[in-house]
């Protein structure tokens, strides 16, 4: 009873952290309304990158996947991105009537909270909305590894949470993916254990305001030492988003399709494996750099 207690009490913990880590979808929306699509591209940028890099990170810790099972594992992955002086501003364009028509260094979302504003003619004024002056972008992430059967195991990550605050609207992620072990038919000629894998996720977030979409294929290495493991990868990532919301200059709602991105991912990363645990972080450099620890229960 006091383990599932603590696994209950873990696992909302978890969900917490997840509501907290993401910025507040209606304060977003907000801010977008003084936008039209080629200044709401730019403003949203930081986050879209920071979206695709946390979610296609933390998807593995080891190379090493048994011929058959059982396995099956409950890990929690927090999963962070720091943004950079050049993630703070963009270069944006007064919209409208106004005259006569300027080219700024406004704020993106996770830029300064204070808007910029601008003379123009006869008296009047341009207000580019600020951001939520966010330093870093996290969130943690329950995932479930089950397997193996002839060298191939599963990952599920999923979390749907219904926040009851408009402030932060309803969070969900799905993912799916499979791994293969490699050094299988190799024996022990290999010096390294070797896998390769794919993960598709979907993530959503407040009423349509983002949806946003990944897709992973990659190869694993890693090698154990007593406890310790390092562990590399390497990967081809693609990264969508849409974006919905309601603008107060067309009085009309501004659908936004981020074009698909690709981009190469390097992981590098060491686990310690215990009894029935094991603990791993990692560093990943990609479109957008970043940052993953977490803890695995199982066997």
């Amino acid at each position: 009873m006091t383990g599932m207690y603590r696994f209950v009490t873990g696992y909302f913990t978890v969900l917490l952290l997840i509501s907290m880590a993401v910025p507040a979808s209606a304060q977003i929306e907000d801010q977008l309304s003084a936008y039209t699509g080629r200044n709401a591209t730019g403003y949203l940028k930081p986050l879209a990158d920071a979206f695709g890099a946390d979610m296609n990170a933390g998807l593995f810790n080891s190379a090493q996947i048994p011929k058959m099972g059982p396995r099956i594992r409950l890990e929690i992955r927090v999963i962070s991105v720091i943004f950079g002086d050049g993630d703070r501003t963009f270069k944006a364009r007064t919209e409208g009537d106004f005259t006569p028509e300027q080219t700024v260094d406004a704020p993106t979302v996770v830029g300064q909270g204070q808007a910029k504003i601008i003379g123009g003619d006869a008296g009047t004024s341009f207000a580019f909305p600020g951001g939520l002056d966010l330093s870093s972008f996290a969130i943690a992430v329950p995932q479930l590894r089950f397997g193996a059967v002839h060298g191939t195991e599963a990952l599920i990550r999923y979390f749907a949470v219904n926040t009851g605050d408009t402030e932060i609207g309803d969070l969900s992620l799905f993912g799916f993916g499979l791994r293969h072990s490699i050094s299988q038919y190799f024996g022990k000629q290999l010096p390294v254990d070797l896998a390769a894998g794919f993960m598709w996720q979907r993530f959503k977030l407040g009423d349509d305001l983002i949806s946003a979409n990944t897709f992973m294929f990659g190869v694993h290495a890693s090698r154990k030492f007593v406890i310790m493991e390092p562990y590399a990868g390497l990967s081809i990532d693609t990264f969508s988003m849409d974006v919905t919301f309601d603008s107060d200059v067309l009085e009309d709602e501004i659908f936004l399709d981020f074009e698909k991105e690709t981009s190469l991912h390097l992981t590098l990363g060491l686990n310690i494996n215990l009894t029935y645990a094991q603990l791993f972080g990692e560093f990943s450099l990609a479109g957008q750099n970043s940052f993953s620890f977490g803890l695995a229960l199982g066997i």
